[in-house]
């Protein structure tokens, strides 16, 4: 859909550190970038000052600091943000301001939009009336549901209206790109693609061509692409598909006696988690037994009812009906509480995506079959996750069920995959166009 990821993600903005850079270093596993923090920090500002991210500069190691003026103010923790909080602080796990992608505060278009377009009077013109239109957030909703003051940042809202404006923009949606075309010298010329309402083949020239359909979209438009590789194009190296990496994630929440009864108040804050836990043991690799790290994110409370919500009171108030039923709800709702970890897989050679030979989509292009296998290093790390969950929600006062690291990340993959799609056979395309096989992860 026009605007890609960005209509769905959780606005969470967080920067590569000096060490992400040198993971083989040190390490000795995967491979160290071509460039370094210092060559992307400054884009970092300006980016977090086009999209608005809110946020603080919390001094960790490997979390590194925005320049002064570049943040929006942080919104206050939630109330289970502070029980967190306090327990973190006692077992030395760092819980701070998180960094979203949501105004806090109206934005001083003309200010940001000549630090960010000093040379270009027209693109300071439209950036500046542009990004003082935007509201800051006023705690209403989720941020996944829209924004219609656009207060969060997606690009169907920040950056295609201004790009607009300039006349040099043209949108062609419901396009399914099936390859880039080359011409005889070897550069791209254009793209393939197939007109998802009409169902026609159609062609889009350029002088350049930029992709930028996410990992493994990008993957599967150049394996189908013909160029001078005979593994699809920029695939000389035969690289193209390998060392797929993805985030390492385990839940674990529980029920929080402490967060029982309270008096009810909005507590939906900015749409998303207010505050997070960067990785904070970076120089304790050796010792903990797996490389790499990963951030937690955490909530709770009582936030705006969604399906699901009061199902704590299958396992409370079973059988329970009228008003002994309204007195729990009350009592029980919000009072639970999650972390979620995100970690650095280290790529390996086990993980990787190619063409399937036999499945297409319905539109008749090839699709990705994937390849994979966690290491110990994301097995343990997940153990690691799970068990630092665990101390946090006992020093909160609750009663936490950890798994295993390999039980932990299995179900984590279980519960994506349970919904994966149908994929066409490519003798026996669909009947109704809305169905549609996913190309990807």
């Amino acid at each position: 859909m026009l605007g890609g990821r960005t209509n769905h993600w959780g606005r969470i903005s967080l920067r590569f550190g000096e060490h992400d850079f040198i993971p083989k270093s040190r390490d000795g596993l995967g491979y160290d970038w071509p460039i370094r923090y210092g060559d992307i920090a400054p884009w970092y500002d300006k980016t977090e000052m086009l999209i608005g991210v809110y946020g603080e500069n919390c001094g960790i190691e490997n979390a590194p600091d925005s320049s002064p003026g570049v943040l929006q103010p942080a919104p206050k923790p939630r109330v289970g943000d502070l029980l967190a909080r306090k327990a973190g602080k006692k077992v030395g796990v760092p819980i701070v301001a998180a960094r979203r992608a949501v105004l806090t505060k109206p934005m001083n278009g003309p200010k940001i939009a000549k630090e960010l377009f000093p040379n270009n009077p027209k693109a300071q013109e439209i950036m500046g009336t542009d990004m003082s239109m935007r509201a800051p957030c006023f705690w209403a909703t989720d941020c996944i549901r829209g924004c219609s003051i656009r207060a969060n940042f997606q690009s169907t809202t920040v950056l295609i209206p201004p790009a607009l404006q300039t006349g040099n923009l043209d949108i062609i949606t419901d396009a399914m790109v099936r390859e880039v075309i080359v011409g005889k010298d070897g550069r791209a010329t254009g793209v393939h693609y197939i007109d998802k309402v009409t169902r026609k083949d159609a062609v889009a020239k350029a002088r350049v061509v930029i992709l930028a359909a996410s990992t493994c979209e990008t993957t599967r438009i150049l394996m189908n692409s013909k160029g001078k590789d005979a593994n699809g194009l920029a695939n000389a190296s035969g690289q193209l598909g390998k060392n797929l990496m993805d985030s390492v994630g385990t839940n674990l929440g529980a029920h929080i006696p402490a967060l029982e009864n309270l008096p009810p108040f909005n507590e939906d804050g900015a749409g998303g988690i207010h505050v997070y836990t960067p990785w904070w043991l970076v120089r304790d690799h050796n010792k903990l037994g797996f490389a790499r790290g990963y951030h937690i994110e955490m909530g709770g409370g009582r936030r705006m009812p969604s399906v699901g919500s009061l199902g704590v009171l299958d396992g409370k108030s079973p059988g329970v009906y009228g008003t002994k039923l309204k007195e729990d709800a009350r009592r029980y709702y919000g009072a639970s509480f999650g972390f979620s970890g995100r970690g650095e897989m280290v790529p390996n050679k086990d993980c990787y995506c190619e063409l399937d030979p036999s499945v297409v989509d319905q539109w008749g292009i090839p699709v990705l079959r994937f390849h994979w296998k966690w290491s110990d290093h994301e097995i343990k790390q997940a153990e690691h996750m799970q068990q630092t969950f665990a101390e946090l929600i006992e020093l909160m006062g609750g009663t936490a069920k950890p798994k295993s690291g390999r039980d932990a990340i299995q179900r984590l993959v279980r519960s994506f995959t349970k919904w994966a799609p149908p994929a066409w056979d490519r003798t026996k395309p669909p009947a109704s166009p809305t169905s549609t096989a996913r190309p990807g992860r």
